[in-house]
């Protein structure tokens, strides 16, 4: 019988409860530790989940022989210190979106990945969705013929949050573009690639952080039209035309159950539900690369994370987008 890969987790806020419980749903990984810089707030983390470690600092459970990945889920700004560390303490990583703020930061992570002979990936969950798994398949295999447009967007309303919260405190990184701008960005790289030139406009508040971000991806045969907000919702419903079809991938399109595929004025409607909220796919992916003894993805790799990472630096060029910290 195989032992369990034993997780922990850096950093218990929201989204860490959401991949805690999925995790449950997934053989062969079970959560043995969680950190944060609150005690209390470990411990009950821990209990709801049933760690059974606790630890006060992060370079405490990183030292410790107590789990073999770390899930480090903390604000976008502590991905770079956080995942490098638990890199050369010899742990596997998988680390929440984006792998850091900027170019500099994600090659320095994959760096010290490849220097240490670990696992890391980006988590970003999206890409192990059933229905985008298969989307990409029936792409690949020519079911709509040659994509020609993509539309896609990610928004909600944020203004009314805290402004020292992640969302709308600049020495955060916060603003739309990081947090949910990368979701159009991803779906239209696995799509279509590169694009040959962008174009980006964004509207920022008052607290200095982008609100709101509209790109145009350019490519030789085909367009996107991509947009980030926190200043309205949007109906998230992204749209894949090609030569011979179409997919219409239904709300909220980077968790979706399921999409149309539509030719010939035929639509099919095809359901592909996901096991919990859908973080257990990319608990699969990692335990699956492990027991391959990979080091990387092969559906999200290293590339992958750069040239994502290299599309949203172009657009902060274009709009201006500036942390306080690279100033």
């Amino acid at each position: 019988m195989r032992q369990k890969t034993r997780w922990g987790i850096l950093g218990p806020g929201k989204i860490a409860h959401s991949f805690a419980n999925d995790l449950k749903l997934v053989e062969g990984g079970e959560l043995t530790a969680v950190a944060s810089r609150n005690m209390d707030r470990a411990s009950s983390f821990a209990e709801i989940y049933g760690a059974q470690h606790v630890y006060d600092s992060y370079e405490a459970m990183l030292l410790s022989d107590t789990i073999d990945v770390v899930y480090i889920a903390t604000p976008h700004i502590g991905h770079k210190e956080w995942a490098i560390k638990a890199l050369e303490c010899g742990k596997h990583v998988l680390c929440e979106k984006p792998l850091g703020t900027s170019l500099p930061e994600v090659q320095a992570i994959i760096d010290a990945a490849q220097e240490n002979q670990v696992f890391l990936m980006e988590a970003l969950w999206s890409r192990f969705n059933p229905s985008i798994r298969k989307i990409k398949e029936w792409i690949t295999e020519g079911k709509i013929g040659e994509v020609g447009y993509i539309h896609a967007d990610f928004a909600f309303y944020a203004l009314d949050k805290a402004e020292d919260g992640r969302l709308l405190n600049p020495n955060l990184a916060g603003g739309s573009l990081l947090d949910i701008g990368i979701y159009p960005i991803f779906l239209t790289y696995l799509i279509l690639g590169l694009p040959k030139k962008i174009k980006a406009a964004s509207n920022f508040y008052k607290t200095g952080v982008e609100v709101q971000t509209s790109m145009i991806f350019e490519y030789d045969t085909a367009q996107a039209v991509l947009y980030s907000g926190l200043v309205s919702n949007s109906e998230m419903r992204a749209e894949i035309q090609g030569s011979k079809g179409a997919i219409f991938i239904d709300p909220r399109w980077h968790e979706t159950q399921g999409f149309s595929l539509v030719i010939d004025d035929t639509e099919e409607k095809h359901d592909l539900p996901t096991t919990g909220q859908g973080y257990s796919h990319e608990i699969e992916e990692v335990h699956s690369c492990l027991q391959k003894g990979k080091l990387q993805s092969d559906l999200w790799s290293h590339k992958n994370s750069i040239d994502l990472i290299s599309l949203m630096d172009e657009i902060r060029r274009q709009t201006g987008i500036i942390f306080p910290f690279e100033r």
